[in-house]
């Protein structure tokens, strides 16, 4: 009887373990935000749509893309930003990965490819052509988790400086105004200075399941 409730502490501390050790692989196979591409020229913002995973360049290195190696000829010429990158991936039954197409822009080509978050912060990409030939690489996150909803909304609003990370804030400054002696002419007024670069529009792309190449096929 001495020993019980050493024994109740141990196995409360290992069920403790265990519930947080599961929770925090739930919370690392979550696939959906924001990610850079392993070289850097492009994030991919991932969100579920209508229970698949899709999803589109959300922000480029080099603005003004177009998708110049697609063997369409109608689509050579579409914007890169908000073109589907990761297609209707479904969830593999019992294992953290989603399956589906993925689309290389670099040679226009799409290829069979599977998804699966490695720890919270890089989602591991491998594709295959025709069952050979595999490759992968892994993206690194730039952006958090997306809720899921039935139209993501969630993905709207969030500001992108131009390196395509979210970006801080910065405090407001103020100018204090020159007080006058009784002066004829007063001081004359500065003239406010222009930003040398302007800024980018504030996250162009938004929720990805509302882009045309994505909702005709999840709507």
């Amino acid at each position: 009887m001495l020993h019980c409730p050493r024994d109740v502490t141990r196995t409360i501390l290992y069920s403790g373990i265990f519930l947080a050790t599961g929770l925090t692989s739930a919370l690392a196979a979550d696939p959906t935000g924001d990610w850079r591409v392993a070289d850097g020229v492009a994030n991919i913002r991932v969100a579920e749509c209508k229970g698949s995973m899709w999803g589109a360049v959300a922000w480029e290195k080099t603005p003004g893309g177009r998708d110049k190696n697609n063997p369409d000829v109608s689509k050579q010429n579409r914007p890169s930003l908000g073109m589907p990158i990761l297609i209707d991936m479904k969830k593999k039954p019992g294992l953290d990965q989603w399956e589906g197409q993925v689309y290389n822009a670099k040679d226009g080509q799409s290829y069979s490819s599977t998804i699966k978050a490695i720890g919270s912060d890089q989602l591991e990409i491998q594709g295959c052509v025709l069952g050979f030939l595999c490759g992968g690489e892994t993206w690194t996150r730039v952006g958090g988790p997306i809720p899921s909803s039935p139209s993501n909304s969630m993905a709207k609003g969030a500001p992108k400086s131009t390196d395509g990370t979210l970006p801080k804030t910065a405090a407001p400054t103020t100018t204090a105004t020159p007080k006058t002696t009784g002066s004829v002419n007063p001081p004359p007024k500065a003239s406010a200075q222009k930003p040398a670069t302007a800024a980018q529009p504030a996250d162009p792309v938004g929720d990805i399941c509302l882009l045309p190449d994505i909702a005709r096929f999840t709507h």
